[in-house]
């Protein structure tokens, strides 16, 4: 089976983050594009990308749809010179949505903790499932998951409560002028490391809680429960040595 190719992380990044801020910090001045313009091109190209993964991949993804969502309301907001209050709400109700989200969907048949943290692409699920019910785990293991679902809900709280505070923090002044399209540029970039890195931290301690939850209740080791193509690199080592 063809694998299909992996996102480029260096890409993502600059059409995400670096390109906007840069856009929204220098030129989004009079002279060169202006607040508006400036706002409206910086915006459009982590949407443009969105549109595009979700194009690519074939399947429209919750989280990815809501990402494009909030970048577009900031882009409306800017536009319509709403006041930077609006943007501060919209930036804490995005994730807080999220994780609200990931909570009820427990009581559907898709959790979406499942989606995000067991997908096929980190584990081999069909022999995962097959395991938990050869040790007559599978009923422990869905109680386990509820507390790992909150763990990740709770790091899309944090994100709330962190965007909102740096949305106010950073936003002060009238929106449509150059001051405020640099903030939002300012908000852009700080947000990848005042909101995104302690909210990664949580979510890495809720997969690491995920892979020994699954190792003990498995009985199996996590190489071989990891995806097969994270497992290629080992089986092609293993071939060599024994050539």
């Amino acid at each position: 089976m063809t694998r299909p190719k992996e996102e480029n992380p260096l890409i993502s990044i600059m059409l995400n983050v670096v390109i906007p801020v840069v856009i929204l910090t220098y030129l989004s001045k009079d002279k060169y594009l202006g607040p508006l313009w400036g706002l409206a091109v910086a915006l459009s190209l982590p949407v443009g990308y969105g549109i595009h993964t979700l194009i690519k991949e074939r399947r429209a993804d919750f989280v990815s749809i809501i990402g494009i969502i909030s970048v577009l309301l900031t882009g409306v907001f800017g536009i319509l010179k709403l006041p930077p209050q609006w943007i501060a709400v919209k930036e804490a109700a995005i994730p807080l949505i999220i994780g609200l989200a990931i909570v009820i969907s427990l009581k559907t048949p898709y959790p979406l903790i499942k989606k995000i943290l067991m997908s096929e692409k980190l584990f081999n699920v069909p022999l995962l499932h097959e395991k938990l019910r050869e040790q007559g785990n599978e009923a422990k293991f869905e109680k386990r998951l509820v507390g790992l679902t909150w763990g990740l809900a709770s790091s899309m709280f944090l994100s709330s409560a962190l965007n909102y505070t740096l949305a106010k923090i950073v936003l002060k002044s009238e929106p449509g002028t150059e001051a405020f399209a640099a903030e939002i540029g300012k908000m852009t970039g700080l947000g990848y490391i005042v909101v995104m890195l302690p909210s990664m931290a949580v979510m890495i301690l809720v997969l690491i809680a995920l892979m020994k939850t699954l190792t003990h209740l498995t009985g199996m080791k996590l190489d071989d429960l990891l995806a097969e193509h994270l497992q290629e690199p080992k089986k092609e080592t293993e071939s060599v040595i024994s050539e």
